[in-house]
């Protein structure tokens, strides 16, 4: 796909903002009363801002990040799938969040994510996903999937190994911690960290360097960072197709359910398989 020769119409979201600035399109997930957690909805928005920025030849660099002060993105709504036992509707009537990865990588222009405060669960693999990433002093990162029934196996797991090493990958898939900014950037998880009130003035500033570059050796030099991962493309839509089976099944369920009743789940007396 390639850019179009005029901006496209933007359309009115509902838990999203987008805006342009210069050269720079800012994406924000707008839900802080739910720690920027997405729904189907969401994930909807997030992809048709990112495809917008995309056929907009004015934009050079995109910028992610959450509404709020305490969260860049806690990942999928656990609250709204223990009450409803989905991610509610979409005009697509699917939870694309597959997809949503799939064209944060694939958009010809680089992402920079902003990570304002939580990037947990979900929320850890957009930022990982993301060219870039500024941290403030005050974010934390870290997954909590095998807390709530949940996992990515995908490039949440497989393209984090490549981040951070295989040992680091297991630790924060296995023990579901939360790591501060600057342990994050010690472990090359995060390019660079800032004050809080820094943070998107320091993105911004980012981007402005880079629509200095050449948008065609950058696109080509994107594209060939990825090539060396691609191939887990295949397993994230494998991986997806697991994760669909799972959270219907009475683990995934228990951990939800747990989350929101604000209890320790039963995996074991709900265990799949040994």
């Amino acid at each position: 796909m390639t850019a179009g020769t005029t901006a496209p119409a933007t359309p009115e979201f509902e838990d999203i903002l987008y805006e342009i600035d210069g050269p720079t399109a800012v994406i924000t997930t707008n839900r802080p009363q739910r720690y920027n957690a997405f729904r189907a909805q969401t994930v909807h928005e997030l992809i048709t801002a990112f495809r917008l920025a995309w056929a907009d030849r004015k934009v050079q660099a995109v910028i992610l990040t959450g509404a709020g002060e305490k969260a860049f993105c806690t990942g999928g709504d656990v609250k709204q799938r223990a009450e409803t036992g989905d991610y509610g509707p979409s005009p697509s009537g699917m939870f694309e969040i597959g997809n949503l990865h799939k064209t944060i990588r694939d958009i010809p222009k680089p992402v920079i994510a902003a990570v304002n405060g939580l990037a947990i669960g979900g929320g850890h693999v957009l930022h990982v996903i993301c060219d870039l990433t500024i941290a403030s002093s005050t974010a934390r990162f870290g997954q909590s999937g095998p807390k709530v029934g949940s996992f990515d196996a995908g490039f949440g797991s497989a393209y984090l190994a490549r981040v951070v090493g295989e040992k680091r990958a297991r630790e924060i898939w296995y023990l579901c911690r939360q790591y501060d900014a600057a342990t994050a950037e010690r472990w090359g998880l995060v390019n660079t960290v800032v004050e809080p009130d820094q943070l998107l003035d320091e993105a911004k500033s980012w981007a402005a360097e880079i629509a200095e570059k050449s948008p065609t050796a950058l696109r080509f030099l994107k594209q060939s960072f990825n090539a060396d991962t691609d191939h887990q493309a295949g397993l994230s839509n494998l991986a997806m197709s697991g994760l669909d089976l799972f959270t219907e099944s009475p683990e995934g369920q228990e951990g939800a359910a747990a989350f929101a009743e604000k209890r320790m789940p039963d995996f074991n007396s709900h265990v799949i398989s040994h």
